[in-house]
């Protein structure tokens, strides 16, 4: 009977895990076509893209690598979530962009650009939660939070400002959706973990040999 559980739960996190990476990519599709800025992640993909000759979404698998080396200071541990999160989020956006047309009236936009972000929290709420690993750009922001005691809401923001304006220096499409998602973002995050992480696997984590356990809320 154990087993059984046991062998349900780790198909719940699977398809959490699958389903919330699908989310994230056809969300940056989303925003991408609203054509009001791109995610600042996006933006600097876009500028990496335009300098090098490649498609968001290509450039996205290939950055997510490097990204990696940066985990190494803040102990995060990778997982099947990672590597998964590499290939289906760029691929995913890849395909969305494929089927989505470019917004032609402002309502459209505004349409896609909120469901867009909508998709994403959503999504990396159910991914992240299912506790299977942490994407590259989202290792940083769980890291931070594991290591400093740092919120979900301020290690993703200061993430998301530094990556904004290196993408504008690149030449990536910067807009009122890449502010609002620069900003908005993280607290959307926390909201969806909250949501689809009840127990507080991610929340509540903390590294041992870093700063002292406390709880995520109580860190400004």
């Amino acid at each position: 009977m154990r087993h059984h559980r046991s062998s349900r739960t780790a198909l719940r996190r699977v398809a959490g895990l699958l389903l919330g990476l699908v989310l994230v990519g056809f969300g940056i599709s989303l925003m991408a076509r609203s054509g009001l800025g791109l995610g600042p992640w996006e933006a600097f993909h876009q500028g990496v893209g335009r300098q090098l000759g490649l498609p968001l979404g290509t450039v996205s698998i290939l950055v997510g690598i490097p990204v990696l080396l940066a985990w190494l200071p803040l102990r995060q541990i990778p997982g099947i979530g990672t590597l998964l999160n590499v290939a289906l989020v760029g691929t995913t956006t890849n395909g969305g962009l494929a089927l989505v047309p470019v917004a032609s009236d402002l309502p459209l936009q505004a349409a896609l650009l909120l469901v867009g972000l909508a998709m994403f929290a959503v999504g990396s709420g159910l991914y992240l939660g299912a506790d299977l690993g942490p994407g590259p750009r989202d290792g940083l922001m769980t890291g931070l939070h594991h290591r400093l005691g740092w919120s979900i809401t301020r290690a993703r923001t200061l993430i998301e400002v530094v990556v904004m304006v290196t993408g504008f220096a690149l030449g990536g499409t910067i807009g009122v959706g890449t502010v609002l998602f620069a900003f908005g973002i993280g607290p959307l995050i926390e909201l969806s973990l909250r949501v689809f992480d009840p127990h507080g696997r991610v929340l509540r984590r903390r590294d041992p040999s870093g700063p002292g356990c406390v709880p995520a809320e109580a860190v400004a």
